[in-house]
């Protein structure tokens, strides 16, 4: 069975596909799968069982991407096109079976991974899945040692807007590992794309080097989710990374201010959200929002509400453990 699988641009929004992915996997007898994608997220297919190969969709002017799309896959008849893009390539193609994603439901005020649950009819969403090979834990287990608690951080994000300051993540992360905290004595991980580095050095200049794991500018996806498998607890900006920590099954709180919880909070049992004292309706009805500029609009969520909301999460699940 050959089948198309098209997906997002952005790292959040392909992982939390993932689930569907992984469903649609494990119901099909040995499908041969070629993903579409942004740039950012084609790593995280690279052990995905049946896997064929990954186009990289680079956007390009006047919609060209779609047209290299077609021209890549035109000659080949599926058997199944998922496109959780709704592009029209999925009806230039010939296809047994198309599966497309109901544009009208990003309006809904539904989680984003029930939203795509419903492509394929789905009663519940299946947990996002990132698919790790045994070279990627044993370079994480060399990278994140064992010997202590590990709190990973997320201090950036793709947009200044979402970010929560460094210097208070710094300060949150150094009250949940003093004496006394949820995490007392653990290494703090921080985690970071490579053009980064910037937002990521107050805090990683703030935790003691011995304690200290830098990850920033980690640029193997699948070594970052290996390595955020093995923490025991993630905080971080709504983003991408924030969602891959939820996927390999990190404890993990997100961090809102102008996004929507109720569309993208990280996805599991094992995940809570902290939010700002505005409501994401309040930020961007202030007559000062500007989404083009990179201002953060996080400074109503304060330190103090971050570290009773990480370690309440800690001991949930702990105690469920």
């Amino acid at each position: 069975m050959k089948v198309l699988f098209i997906t997002s641009n952005r790292l959040g929004d392909a992982v939390l596909s993932t689930g569907l992915l992984d469903r649609l996997v494990d119901r099909e007898s040995g499908p041969r799968v070629t993903v579409a994608c942004g740039r950012a997220p084609a790593p995280l297919f690279r052990e995905l069982p049946g896997l064929e190969r990954v186009l990289v969709l680079e956007k390009r002017p006047l919609a060209g991407h779609w047209l290299d799309l077609w021209t890549w896959t035109v000659g080949t008849a599926w058997d199944l096109v998922v496109d959780l893009r709704a592009s029209a390539v999925s009806w230039l193609l010939r296809a047994k079976s198309r599966r497309i994603l109901d544009t009208a439901a990003s309006r809904s005020p539904t989680h984003r991974a029930e939203q795509l649950a419903a492509v394929l009819d789905l009663p519940e969403p299946p947990a996002p899945r990132v698919w790790l090979g045994e070279r990627q834990r044993v370079a994480a287990s060399r990278l994140v040692p064992d010997d202590r608690p590990v709190l990973a951080v997320g201090p950036t994000a793709n947009w200044g807007g979402k970010r929560w300051r460094a210097e208070r993540f710094a300060e949150a992360a150094a009250r949940l590992t003093a004496p006394g905290g949820s995490l007392a004595g653990a290494r703090v991980a921080v985690f970071g794309a490579p053009d980064e580095r910037p937002m990521a050095t107050p805090v990683l200049e703030s935790v003691p080097a011995e304690r200290r794991i830098d990850l920033v500018g980690r640029e193997d996806l699948l070594i970052v989710a290996a390595c955020l498998e093995r923490a025991d607890l993630y905080v971080g900006n709504d983003s991408g990374l924030m969602h891959l920590a939820a996927a390999v099954g990190a404890p993990t709180l997100g961090l809102f201010g102008p996004s929507r919880e109720i569309h993208y909070a990280p996805w599991g049992e094992r995940c809570a959200v902290v939010r700002t004292a505005r409501s994401y309706e309040e930020i961007v009805g202030d007559p000062a929002y500007d989404y083009r500029r990179h201002d953060t609009w996080m400074d109503t969520l304060s330190v103090e509400a971050v570290v009773r909301a990480a370690s309440d999460l800690w001991a949930r699940t702990r105690d469920g453990e």
